[in-house]
């Protein structure tokens, strides 16, 4: 059974309950009201005869039983001392006659009501025996009765009304509950089809409509609809790191193809030249042959440093993607940046080496790694040597706002503007120098993880053909100066 079923049938069950104690309750006031007015009306009659407490004076003159007759009463008086019974005059035309007790038993009752059917016709009969005035002893028995016909009529009536109308209302109820609990789950019919169609395809831009208000099936809406964009956003981030993962492998799959080839040819070379017979070396000397394989182990030295520095790249690299952080701890910043300006003195570089005033770091200190921040300052400049080969390359240093900048300059080939959002991607390198100046387009990638991991940033200006400024912005914290 479908759920807006079930909230029809608990919606008419529980209809259905109220409405039967509802009906039984104005049937049974009703009932009550009227048969208790009925007995003050049989008592009031009662005392009109002459009965007041329990004492009678006379019997009802003609005039009063013609009241009576025309009120529908039915009065009856035995009188136990001689037999005789009196009645009103319709008693005697219609034959009805009452039930008369014992005199024990009229001795030990009082007043009281009693109700009888005399030939399919039901009457309530008032009861009360009847004292002498003076003596106090038992005179005779009074009834008086009243058919209940149009009592029992008005309560059929009024019973046939309530189980009519409360077979209505449920039906009318029913029909428009059960139309209320198919506009109120349609929402979820939507849910069902967006969840349905994003199993079917692979579309997770489906968002589900919703226009009614904020209840909770608004709220499910919403959840539905925010974990739709999550699960996108997620699936997205996936797809990028799948399309990331392949551009990884693929970029280090061709750096790492050209030493390898290198090393294969150089190794190949080699064995052929030392498996030969002397005699099939064609115009070789040993002094040649020297000179070859020296060449050949130098190739194949370099192409191997150069594999070793790109593994050790990848797996600096593999540790950022794990999460994988290092411990910061206070580190000053003036020996370490004149540390890194004494040994770039020592790269290899074809541009002049000029090295700023650094003494306004002294007492500066920033929360950091003291080793990877000589990496990191070690990539730019190497990167800045690297793609200068004439003019010079500059290391200063500026303090703004609670910041330090460590600044690489350098009068370079530059970039073109484009191409600055892509220098921080792996294996990035612009076109016109890959081939042409080595590297394995890692260390960028790696500079950038680094300051990331410091809490800083990264400004980046250039221009073709006029060179690049790097600037390294980190969050500083002030000591005392160094002594």
């Amino acid at each position: 059974m479908s759920i807006r079923l079930r909230l029809t049938a608990w919606y008419t069950g529980i209809l259905f309950v109220t409405l039967l104690i509802f009906s039984s309750a104005v049937y049974g006031f009703v009932h009550l009201y009227t048969y208790e007015e009925f007995k003050q009306r049989l008592k009031q009659e009662a005392n009109k005869i002459g009965y007041t407490d329990g004492a009678v004076s006379l019997l009802p003159d003609r005039k009063s039983e013609k009241n009576l007759e025309a009120a529908d009463l039915y009065v009856q008086l035995y009188t136990f001392y001689n037999g005789a019974i009196w009645k009103s005059g319709n008693m005697e035309f219609s034959g009805l006659q009452f039930e008369l007790p014992s005199v024990q038993k009229a001795l030990s009752s009082d007043q009281q009501y009693k109700r009888f059917s005399v030939q399919g016709n039901s009457f309530l009969l008032l009861e009360a025996p009847v004292f002498e005035e003076y003596t106090g002893k038992l005179f005779g028995w009074l009834q008086i009765g009243a058919s209940t016909r149009l009592i029992d009529q008005t309560m059929d009536r009024l019973q046939s009304i309530l189980i009519m109308g409360s077979a209505a209302t449920l039906v009318i109820a029913s029909t428009f509950g059960l139309f209320l609990a198919r506009k109120s789950m349609k929402p979820i019919g939507k849910v069902t089809e967006a969840a349905e169609q994003i199993q079917k395809g692979t579309d997770l831009s489906v968002r589900i409509e919703y226009d009614g208000p904020e209840d909770e099936i608004g709220q499910l809406i919403g959840t539905f609809n925010g974990m739709l964009e999550r699960t996108e956003s997620f699936f997205k981030e996936l797809e990028d790191a799948y399309a990331a993962q392949r551009r990884f492998v693929s970029d280090a799959s061709h750096e790492l193809r050209t030493p390898l080839t290198t090393i294969r040819g150089n190794v190949d070379l080699l064995q052929k030249m030392w498996t030969e017979a002397p005699g099939e070396r064609a115009n070789m000397d040993e002094e040649t042959i020297k000179q070859i394989s020296f060449e050949a182990v130098g190739d194949i030295s370099d192409e191997a440093k150069r594999m070793s520095r790109l593994v050790n790249d990848m797996l600096s690299l593999a540790r950022a993607d794990t999460g994988q952080t290092f411990e910061l701890n206070p580190v000053p910043l003036q020996p370490l940046v004149e540390e890194v300006a004494r040994r770039a003195h020592f790269l290899d570089k074809t541009a002049e080496w000029h090295v700023g005033e650094l003494s306004v770091l002294n007492g500066v200190y920033v929360e950091g790694n003291k080793d990877y921040l000589q990496q990191m300052l070690f990539i730019f400049i190497e990167n800045a040597f690297k793609y200068t080969p004439e003019g010079e390359v500059s290391l200063d240093v500026v303090l703004y706002k609670g910041q330090v900048g460590l600044r690489i300059s350098d009068t370079g080939i530059g970039m073109d503007k484009d191409e600055v959002p892509f220098i921080f991607e792996r294996f990035y390198r612009a076109d016109q120098s890959r081939g042409i100046t080595s590297g394995t387009g890692l260390g960028l990638s790696i500079a950038k993880w680094i300051i990331d991991e410091h809490k800083g940033s990264v400004e980046v200006v250039t221009r073709r053909g006029e060179g690049s400024t790097f600037i390294v912005w980190l969050p500083v914290v002030f000591a005392p100066p160094l002594e």
